[in-house]
């Protein structure tokens, strides 16, 4: 013991305190590393890096040189406190060999705090390594389409409409309806009262809004009783929600140099186009019978095609047109880029891609319960849900935080892949 007779208890406990680093220094390499070596390794490297640009930028700066390490600060401050919990929980490790009774029992009532702090550690500097979302920062679009279901669902595609523009709302976030379309009906409201929509595009403004709502795209399923269902039964349908990134209706010279250069996910080949005009459909009195306002734009290669005919403007619906086009066909270039880099990938990895086809969420009034299937949240308070309250808000977190880890699973894939690349060749 260190505490000799004539010393108190409490100031022996001190003095343990004082002295556990240096008694149990040897047992800090034996802390358990909780992330993968290659993506370790990989935290390394640029960590490495970034102490080489702070030690240049002293003596000469240089904007790029600054702003490469401004990127990757997060990676070595994060290291820096993975590696410090590392240390720690190696330290408590050797106090629990100790023959020293109140070392060992100074270590148990650490332990668990520490192990937090490394798992907590060791999920930040993943985070701060995973490459951020090309499209993350920008504005986005919210298009919603009914999909099985017959008319039900086009009233559940509306229902949709309103609890993300609701969201929006509470949330004091910017939003455009830039589509809003009726199907044609026989005029009956759905059992919320909501109509028959069949295509609605809403446009949320604010930067970082891609990021945000990224997670939402999918099929929604819905179960519930249709209005004109008499004898009771629960029937299924589904609206499908595409989040397309979008650009500020204010152009700036930054985004018109996107538009035009071909290296760009938002170029499009303007003779790759065929633009056709037609009288809009709906309400509109003679306008809607007499103009010719409505646009539609097809881009030949793929097939895309969006139309536009909110607007009696002519020039603002093809405006908008090519707007949503451009998002439609970054979208589909980053997809097909994914898609590439799925296939390099193992199979287990491919399974958590989100596509359009899949059913990522369900509504079900009879059990007033809102499921999303990726993170697996059950939230009670469907109203709430459907109103973009708190609980539709804690859903869309759960989704950001499936996001990240599916993220980071798939960056410890890439790591580990090229890692034994050259192991391969060098057989």
């Amino acid at each position: 013991m260190f505490a000799s007779p004539w010393v108190c208890r409490s100031c022996a406990r001190s003095l343990t305190r004082a002295r556990v680093s240096q008694f149990i220094r040897r047992f800090s390499t034996e802390a358990p590393v909780k992330l993968p070596p290659a993506l370790l390794e990989r935290a390394r490297k640029l960590t490495v890096e970034h102490d080489q640009l702070a030690a240049g930028l002293q003596s000469d700066f240089d904007v790029q040189k600054a702003k490469r390490a401004g990127e990757i600060s997060r990676v070595a401050e994060a290291l820096k406190q993975f590696e410090k919990a590392q240390s720690a929980l190696g330290e408590l490790h050797g106090l629990l060999e100790s023959d020293d009774a109140e070392m060992r029992e100074l270590a148990k009532e650490d332990l668990d705090a520490t192990k937090a702090q490394l798992a907590e550690s060791s999920h930040n500097l993943s985070v701060t390594l995973t490459p951020k979302h090309p499209f993350a920062d920008m504005p986005c679009l919210l298009e919603i389409h009914p999909g099985p279901g017959g008319t039900e669902g086009r009233f559940f595609a509306d229902s949709i409409f309103h609890m993300y523009k609701a969201y929006c709302d509470n949330k004091g976030y910017r939003t455009r309806v830039v589509q809003y379309v009726a199907s044609d009906s026989d005029g009956r409201a759905g059992s919320e009262g909501e109509i028959a929509l069949q295509e609605a595009v809403l446009e949320i403004q604010e930067p970082g809004a891609y990021g945000l709502f990224r997670g939402e795209s999918g099929m929604h399923r819905v179960q519930r009783v249709p209005i004109t269902e008499n004898s009771g039964r629960t029937h299924t349908s589904a609206a499908a929600v595409w989040v397309l990134p979008s650009f500020p209706e204010s152009s700036t010279g930054e985004t018109e140099a996107d538009w035009e250069n071909p290296e760009s996910d938002f170029y499009i080949d303007p003779t790759e186009v065929r633009t056709e005009t037609m009288r809009a459909r709906g309400a509109g009195g003679q306008h809607v019978n007499k103009t010719e306002s409505a646009i539609r734009l097809t881009h030949i290669p793929t097939g895309i095609t969006v139309s536009m005919q909110d607007s009696r403007s002519q020039q603002r619906n093809r405006a908008d047109a090519w707007r949503v086009l451009r998002s439609r066909m970054a979208q589909k270039k980053r997809e097909d880029r994914e898609e590439l880099s799925r296939q390099m990938r193992s199979s287990v990895l491919a399974k958590s891609q989100i596509t359009r086809g899949d059913k990522i969420r369900t509504y079900q009034y009879q059990q007033d319960r809102c499921t999303d299937h990726r993170s697996g949240v059950d939230a009670h308070n469907l109203p709430d849900v459907l109103r973009g309250g708190e609980t539709l808000g804690k859903i869309m977190d759960s989704v950001q935080s499936w996001l990240i880890n599916r993220d980071i699973q798939m960056l410890i894939a890439e790591e580990e892949a090229a890692s034994a690349a050259p192991k391969k060749k060098g057989k």
